[in-house]
């Protein structure tokens, strides 16, 4: 299917697909190993919060040197060298050195993280011709699908047969692998890729913000997506509650997260082929909505509702990853679009990581309450993306240099609706 589009976006999307699976593996596999090595779980998952956490504060500051290099292959290509390296080093860490260091290290490789997630997808407008961006969106999006549901997998195997340590180095080695991808990434052509950013970090920082806050449609997709994501964290939390009591074992929980990470898949393979008539903007609305009735379906705690539900879930997650990114693409202005990027999927990162905290006690509790609770988080969602929610007409007028942006985003918009796209492309 590929091939129709170019070796190019061939290209890109393996390199994508490879370096996301390296990131999903990696916390799994340094979980793993971390227990091998120290017997403490305490260790282990803070090993794992603070990559998590530096990820959320690495985004913006990654998108925005992006924004300012008129080569951004070479800068995330770096990224990932130093990512797949940080990896490495808290492997050789652990039970070596003090417990301080090896949190240090991964903390720094959590600040590159984001640059595998946002910081790929904001470059795909130079991979594609405008009129093919909304079908590589959704393309770009299946990555993130594949990923989450081979990478704990792929953790498990390798630990299984090799032991945890070389967990993390089979996850190094993916990512590392989409380094020439990354280099061969096309160099900026547009105009702004000459008079962008000149100021300071400070300066582009809070122009990053302003746009997200101040572009109305971003605003609303980007805080539908962030609270959205605080449902779907606290559905995994519960995952393992899930299995114990409705499956058997825990272990079957993950089996059912398995079941909506394919059903991603599935969902945006399908509408990549055979796109609905929906604007990226409806899709996020209606995607939100189903959201909400699946983790409402899952409260039963029934085996058959549980299963529904997952089907449902990951039928409404890959198109609503897919639909804010297009909304992303055609919002964002040239000489800010990695910065909006990778500081979307900080803040989805920042609402997961809520969700997950907050749904521990609610589970522990009462499962079905927990459940209830995420389904009641997506119908918030769904009210900040209400149709009714018009832009702020004190906003501040788009300048001539973010023109070229619109145009050619709002070409692919168009050509999306003439052929029924559902726009997109998609993270976490």
């Amino acid at each position: 299917m590929l091939k129709r589009y170019g070796t190019g976006l061939a290209r890109y999307t393996i390199g994508a697909a490879a370096a996301r699976t390296g990131d999903e593996m990696s916390g799994p596999a340094l979980l793993l190993a971390s227990l091998a090595a120290t017997g403490s779980a305490a260790t282990a998952s803070a090993l794992l919060a603070g990559l998590t956490v530096a990820a959320a504060v690495g985004g913006p500051l990654i998108g925005a040197l992006l924004d300012r290099t008129p080569r951004p292959g070479r800068l995330l290509s770096a990224a990932l060298a130093g990512y797949a390296a940080a990896l490495l080093v808290v492997l050789g860490c652990l039970g070596r050195v003090p417990t301080a260091l090896t949190l240090a290290v991964a903390v720094l490789a959590g600040l590159l993280g984001p640059a595998i997630a946002g910081g790929w997808t904001s470059q795909l407008p130079g991979v594609v011709t405008p009129r093919a961006l909304p079908r590589a969106n959704a393309y770009d999006a299946m990555t993130f699908n594949a990923a989450g549901l081979l990478g704990p997998a792929l953790a498990g195997l390798a630990a299984h047969l090799a032991g945890a340590d070389a967990a993390v180095v089979v996850s190094a080695a993916l990512v590392a692998l989409a380094l020439p991808v990354a280099l061969a990434l096309p160099p900026r052509t547009d105009r702004n890729a000459t008079d962008g950013p000149t100021g300071s970090i400070r300066a582009d920082l809070a122009a990053g913000f302003r746009a997200i806050v101040r572009i109305a449609p971003l605003a609303r997709a980007t805080k539908t997506s962030a609270i959205s994501c605080a449902g779907q964290g606290m559905l995994i939390a519960c995952a393992p509650l899930i299995g114990q009591q409705a499956l058997g074992g825990t272990s079957q929980g993950t089996v059912l997260l398995s079941v909506v990470a394919l059903a991603a898949l599935a969902t945006n393979a399908l509408l990549a082929r055979h796109p609905a008539p929906l604007s990226p903007d409806a899709v996020v609305g209606w995607s939100t909505a189903v959201l909400a009735l699946a983790l409402a379906l899952a409260a039963t705690v029934h085996p058959v509702a549980l299963l529904a539900a997952a089907v449902l879930l990951g039928a409404a997650e890959g198109p609503q990853l897919t639909a804010v990114f297009a909304i992303r693409h055609r919002e964002a202005p040239h000489r800010l679009r990695g910065q909006i990027f990778t500081t979307g999927a900080s803040v989805k990162l920042s609402g997961f990581a809520v969700g997950a905290a907050a749904a521990g006690p609610l589970a522990t509790r009462s499962l079905p309450l927990a459940l209830l609770t995420a389904a009641a988080v997506q119908l918030l969602a769904l009210l900040c993306h209400a149709p009714w929610r018009r832009p702020d007409p004190f906003g501040p007028p788009r300048s001539s240099d973010d023109a070229p942006s619109r145009r050619i985003d709002a070409q692919g918009a168009t050509q999306a609706g003439a052929d029924g796209r559902t726009g997109a492309a998609g993270e976490r």
